[in-house]
């Protein structure tokens, strides 16, 4: 229910998670806490942190924000020095407790822990299989398969774990615990970021950059496509699951999903968004008095619209963050006051202005449409919108909430077409070209082009009939 009525609020395409870990670093637990919070933007339907103390594997999770799920007594229950943890946003498998993670695996050689951002684009095959062979699955998430196909691997842990990899299609950031050791992992194609940071004599890792800044750790390096680092008391070993690897980092990842302050392969993402404001603006320029950002993601690419424009850039929305968890499933009246509470129109800035509105992407076009009548009932004289990615006509099968064509607009209507219906006196998209000079060339691009760096086609036919 949250998932839905958030997702309309929102109007906005949803990541999977965020994942956080610490190696060799005293209350482990405490600091994974820290790096949750800061990877919040990421989940928000469930949080859980696992700890060891070298002996026992103690997992705390629950429903809800980070600051929801733990208080002091639940912190207390996780000693150690080493920890992973998880905030969550289904894309598959739905909701419900049973699916917050980190998922705990009890194995007769051993328990271990998994925390997974991204999707497995053949987990419907492989839990066929599972399933078919006596494996008994007690969640719905497609991250219980990892924990299935490792234990029916042969060796030690590291070589089960290199050996079920190559099994798995898709897009995955795995952190693995055992009572020992921490694996940090991630697939072949690089969709979604993982990076290491140092920390006194010890390791912490996470899907975002910026969260290292909160514990005091340092930036080291992000992991590369179909590595598996092993980090254990002794000492840290890499290896590659496999050698037919390409560095694919989703776009959405500097587009919408990470933090401004975070760093995806050595580029910041303030500055890539605001490079790829300014493009637009050379792009796609309009006769106007101000330039508007929709918070918060499209913040920087509104910096870059009015360098390159000369239009003064200003403040004309609010966000209030404190919006949203909390709805009973709402009609059509309480959609609409819900993107109101959400969003607020400065009518001191606005009123008598044409405007600028620069927003990161356009999914399903409702929250675009509310608010850009949010501008005109505040005495806006004209919106011109300006999307800085290209339109979205693919679903996305490797962590995004975005799963069928149906609920992508720009697959029903052309620019000048959804342009009316929104409302807007005009509207303009970044093109491809522009997005990858912004970005650069290594990223996946499938949700704008259709092209997909993996095998789809099954789905994509299931998806089309």
């Amino acid at each position: 229910m949250i998932k839905e009525i958030e997702y309309f609020l929102n109007g906005k395409i949803n990541e999977e998670c965020g994942v956080f870990g610490v190696f060799n670093v005293e209350d482990a637990a405490q600091l994974t806490y820290y790096g949750l919070h800061s990877l919040q933007h990421r989940g928000q339907e469930g949080a859980g942190i696992a700890s060891c103390d070298g002996e026992r594997i103690i997992r705390e999770k629950g429903e809800g924000l980070v600051t929801e799920v733990f208080n002091s007594d639940k912190m207390a229950r996780l000693p150690g020095n080493m920890s992973i943890g998880h905030v969550r946003y289904s894309t598959t498998g739905g909701g419900g407790i049973e699916n917050v993670q980190p998922i705990l695996v009890r194995s007769h050689t051993g328990d271990f822990v998994i925390a997974h951002n991204g999707n497995i684009v053949n987990a419907k095959e492989l839990k066929m299989q599972l399933e078919a062979m006596g494996s008994i699955f007690h969640t719905t998430s497609d991250s219980e398969i990892i924990g299935h196909l490792i234990q029916r691997e042969v060796g030690d842990f590291q070589e089960k774990i290199l050996k079920a990899l190559p099994k798995l299609e898709g897009a995955f950031s795995f952190l693995i615990m055992n009572r020992d050791s921490l694996y940090v992992i991630r697939d072949k194609n690089g969709f979604r970021p993982l990076s290491m940071g140092k920390l006194d004599n010890g390791f912490v890792f996470s899907s975002e950059s910026s969260a290292f800044e909160i514990v005091g750790a340092e930036y080291i390096r992000g992991l590369k496509p179909g590595e598996v680092l092993r980090v254990s008391k002794d000492k840290m070993l890499s290896k590659q699951y496999t050698d037919c690897t390409q560095d694919k980092m989703c776009a959405m990842e500097y587009i919408y999903f990470s933090r401004p302050d975070s760093s995806i392969n050595g580029l910041n993402v303030h500055t890539s968004r605001r490079k790829c404001g300014g493009i637009l603006a050379k792009e796609s320029p309009v006769e106007a008095d101000i330039v508007i950002g929709v918070p918060d993601s499209s913040l920087s690419s509104a910096m870059g619209y009015s360098d390159v424009s000369g239009l003064p850039y200003e403040l004309g929305l609010v966000k209030n963050r404190y919006v949203g968890r909390t709805f009973i499933k709402p009609n059509q009246h309480q959609r609409e006051r819900g993107v109101k509470m959400k969003l607020s129109a400065m009518e001191a800035v606005v009123r008598g202005k044409r405007i600028v509105l620069v927003d990161d992407s356009i999914v399903r076009g409702t929250t675009s449409k509310h608010i850009i009548q949010l501008l005109k009932d505040a005495g806006a004289k004209e919106v011109h919108m300006r999307i800085a990615s290209s339109p979205i006509i693919s679903p996305c099968f490797y962590g995004v909430d975005t799963s069928t064509y149906n609920e992508l607009i720009s697959t029903k209507l052309n620019p000048k077409e959804l342009g009316e219906f929104i409302g807007a006196d005009s509207l303009e998209f970044l093109s491809h070209n522009g997005m990858i000079e912004g970005l650069g060339e290594n990223i996946c691009t499938a949700c704008f082009t259709g092209n997909y760096p993996t095998s789809m086609f099954s789905l994509l036919e299931n998806l089309k009939k």
